[in-house]
């Protein structure tokens, strides 16, 4: 009996213990940098050879090295952690139709759409381009499939949305585990934060977007 519940107990330990460092690598450096990218990424709107600079150019082949490394590796753990989440946890919404609920909902159904956004992300705009022609991708070619390629622009519109709101309540989320965030006034200001980020990150999102499309025609 009492190795059963060692046992169980060792799971249910272990498991909360994943959960935090999911949580905070989605933070810091995930979060972090997505914000740093989305920042640069409104550079489209000075221009090609702004956003070149931003976005796609490295100073030294460690510098670009060092990034993949910071972004893809916590990237990869939350992603393994986050799909090991999905297949173990069941919304409830159907049952117990509450905000807290429909909010638990949404951030799974984002998770699924930014793990196929990151993945056509990272291949057509990283990897892609680096292979074929051996540098970053150009920002002619994204700005002409922003204009003149549908499918690109839905996608980016969509994905970016997903990204926002994942990482929006994502820091909501990871607040509330770590002990931030635990009486029910601070709870409610923990929910203007949760959609102060999601406008915040949407507008930076859409914005290169939109610069993007301009630069197209």
């Amino acid at each position: 009996m009492s190795t059963a519940a060692d046992s169980a107990t060792a799971q249910t330990s272990g498991s909360f213990l994943r959960g935090r460092v999911a949580s905070f690598l989605a933070v810091a450096p995930l979060g972090v940098w997505t914000v740093n990218h989305l920042w640069n990424n409104l550079s489209a709107f000075r221009g090609g050879k702004a956003w070149e600079e931003s976005v796609t150019d490295y100073s030294h082949p460690v510098a670009q090295m060092f990034t993949g490394i910071l972004v893809l590796v916590p990237l990869m753990l939350h992603t393994v952690w986050g799909i090991g989440r999905l297949f173990s946890s069941r919304p409830n919404v159907g049952h117990y139709p509450m905000w807290e609920n429909v909010k638990y909902l949404v951030q799974r159904l984002s998770a699924i759409g930014v793990l196929f956004f990151l993945a056509a992300h990272i291949f057509k705009a990283m990897i892609e381009p680096r292979l074929r022609t051996g540098h970053g991708e150009r920002f002619e070619d994204i700005a002409w499939h922003m204009r003149h390629h549908p499918p690109t622009l839905i996608v980016y519109v969509l994905g970016t949305l997903a990204v926002a709101y994942h990482l929006a309540n994502g820091i909501t989320t990871f607040a509330m585990g770590w002990g931030l965030v635990s009486t029910k006034a601070a709870l409610r200001k923990s929910e203007w934060l949760n959609w102060t980020a999601f406008a915040i990150l949407l507008a930076m999102s859409w914005g290169s977007i939109y610069a993007m499309w301009l630069a197209g025609a």
